[in-house]
């Protein structure tokens, strides 16, 4: 634990190498434009009055015009974010780093004094150890959790060293965060999908709450995903290599193993003389964990997020999966070419696919039309992996589309500008960027 301890504690800005700082920033522009759209949600919404009531407090919560607890406030920005299925994301772990790890920072930094290369470095912290902690615990347990059960050792890295813990303090934290880290099952939400979602909103809430604890003298049993020598290896390269690097960003507000398929059938779409109403069938050949999102007709975003086939219908349509796609809305879930074209899809498990997830996610398509006539698709992997990224005009035009209608234009155009100048912010601008993201949104 010590080089762990060390690398929380006393990782300076100088250490970190420029491509990181920039990912930092594309990460936090990124999140942030989840973020407001995360309140086109129902989830958002009882989200925002439960934290209220029950986490009471004077910490600004993200695109809220309420307050909340440090907890509280952690609580609801996790669950926010989670509630858009649009965040990054990391292939090793099969989860999500930044959807805790962010709320809990711009919470824990409220009213402190952090420029922007502190900001920063605590998030490259968070997002560092939350990895290799979801990679170690893949390692050592059987079921698959979800990414509340690690992300949450990220969060408590992060504010310890914003509070100046102690070795001994910092220990029993990560420790405590783990033990509570919320182990729920990942496939339980993918069969059926709900707004459980996947546990980031209560990995926050156990990160921040076992630095409190730690800081009174509350003791927790010992990681074992930090400590166990059988995952020793996985800490050895901490400040070597850079894993906030390998994140993915996604393109659509979906669940990521559906992304492949999509990107399959909108090569197909391109076709000239292709026609969405002129399809009779589509054939998706995919791993085994893409071919579990089977909702053909959700009746919830959440089941939406969650659709393989939905997505499929929606790609065809409009091309991409836009945000409406997945609204309760008659243009959205009720659009009747979607749930036509959702009830032709047919899923397909390859030991191919199956043999390469997770590290990489693949699918392909066979769309047949009425007339009989067949588009084959070549295998397709989601857009935004890092060896398939979107580029950073992409993303700033991904933060464009999901905050439109829903923050002011000077308000957009000064968090875009804030996030990605982020590094060079002094502590008074850091403060009014926090004030920017408590901007409440248009209802």
């Amino acid at each position: 634990m010590h080089s762990i301890h060390r690398f929380i504690h006393d990782l300076t800005p100088d250490q970190l190498p420029r491509n990181v700082i920039e990912q930092a920033e594309r990460c936090l522009l990124d999140l942030t434009g989840v973020a407001v759209a995360g309140h086109r949600t129902r989830l958002s919404r009882i989200l925002e009055t439960f934290v209220t009531d029950q986490y009471p407090g004077d910490i600004p919560m993200l695109f809220s015009d309420r307050r909340a607890s440090l907890c509280g406030s952690a609580l609801f920005g996790a669950m926010l974010i989670d509630s858009l299925d649009a965040h990054d994301g990391q292939v090793l772990t099969k989860g999500h780093v930044g959807v805790a790890i962010l709320p809990a920072l711009l919470a824990a930094a409220h009213a402190r004094s952090l420029n922007g290369q502190a900001l920063l470095t605590s998030l490259v912290i968070g997002y560092e150890i939350a990895t290799r902690a979801g990679i170690a615990l893949h390692r050592t347990a059987s079921d698959y959790h979800t990414s509340g059960a690690w992300n949450g050792i990220g969060v408590a890295a992060m504010l310890a060293r914003l509070y100046q813990l102690s070795d001994e303090q910092t220990e029993e934290a990560l420790g405590t965060a783990e033990f509570y880290g919320p182990r729920s099952q990942m496939m339980r939400c993918i069969d059926h999908p709900t707004m459980v979602k996947d546990g980031s909103g209560w990995g926050a809430l156990a990160g921040v709450s076992a630095v409190l604890l730690a800081r009174a003298g509350f003791t927790g049993a010992p990681a074992v995903t930090l400590n166990s020598e059988s995952v020793s290896d996985i800490w050895q390269d901490l400040g070597q290599r850079w894993y906030i690097l390998e994140q993915y960003f996604k393109a659509y507000p979906v669940c990521r193993w559906a992304q492949p398929a999509v990107e399959a059938v909108r090569s197909m779409r391109q076709t000239p003389g292709f026609s969405p109403e002129q399809v009779e069938s589509i054939h998706v050949y995919s791993f085994h964990e893409a071919t579990r999102l089977h909702k053909v007709l959700p009746a919830t975003t959440e089941e939406a997020q969650y659709s393989l086939p939905f997505s499929v219908a929606s790609a065809l349509i409009d091309d991409a999966v836009l945000p409406e796609a997945v609204a309760e809305t008659p243009e959205g879930l009720g659009h009747p070419l979607r749930r036509h074209l959702s009830q032709r899809v047919q899923m397909h498990e390859t030991d191919h696919y199956n043999s390469r997830f997770p590290a990489e996610r693949w699918a392909h398509a066979r769309v047949v039309m009425k007339n009989g006539q067949e588009w084959i698709s070549e295998p397709s992997i989601a857009l935004g992996n890092p060896e398939n990224p979107l580029s950073t005009d992409e993303l700033i035009e991904k933060y464009r589309v999901l905050t439109d209608g829903l923050l002011e234009d000077k308000t957009r155009q000064q968090i875009q500008s804030l996030c990605m100048g982020a590094w060079e912010l002094d502590s008074a601008q850091v403060q009014t960027l926090i004030e920017w993201l408590a901007s409440p949104v248009r209802t």
